[in-house]
């Protein structure tokens, strides 16, 4: 029990020797540490850290080597140059410029997509499939492709319409087994 009283009595004497920093050299850290940043925020969490380190080592406040406004000054102005120097060993960030274009797809992506039209293509019916390799591969038109094939323009149509819809079963199909 003696023990905690008396870590409970160090504990409030730091916490008051914090206070009484702050009260007497409080302004003119601040003021010094926003005069070498040139940022107020980041003035104001120097001086926090500072009085951290001075309530974790009290006893530097009072080996008797100088004044302790300036011992937290310097410790003000070495984390000052702290921060500069971590500031500098990161690569700086660069800001995405507008002016990119969008990201071209992975010539990869494109194999497989074809490779998925191609195994669905299979699929169909040899007439469906005609029809559209003719009209969506060859890049032909509904006369073209029924001058093509030997067939009428009504019954290119038609093809190609169900040919679309069995082709959109086959990917569902297989979506299904993939998914």
């Amino acid at each position: 029990m003696a023990g905690f009283r008396a870590r409970h009595r160090r504990a409030v004497a730091d916490e008051a020797l914090v206070r009484a920093l702050f009260e007497e050299h409080g302004r003119a850290m601040l003021a010094y540490a926003t005069r070498l940043l040139g940022d107020r925020a980041a003035a104001e969490d120097v001086v926090q850290e500072a009085l951290v380190r001075a309530w974790r080592s009290p006893d530097s406040l009072v080996n008797g080597r100088g004044s302790v406004r300036g011992w937290l000054l310097t410790v003000v102005r070495n984390l000052v140059i702290d921060r500069f120097r971590a500031k500098e060993a990161r690569p700086q960030e660069v800001a995405e410029s507008p002016s990119g274009g969008p990201v071209e797809r992975d010539h990869a992506d494109q194999v497989v997509d074809s490779m998925v039209v191609l195994a669905a293509l299979d699929g169909l019916s040899p007439e469906h499939r005609e029809v559209l390799e003719q009209m969506y591969l060859q890049g032909r038109s509904v006369a073209e492709a029924a001058e093509r094939l030997g067939i009428p323009p009504g019954t290119v149509k038609s093809r190609s319409y169900y040919g679309l819809r069995a082709l959109r079963e086959e990917f569902r199909r297989a979506e299904g087994v993939a998914g």
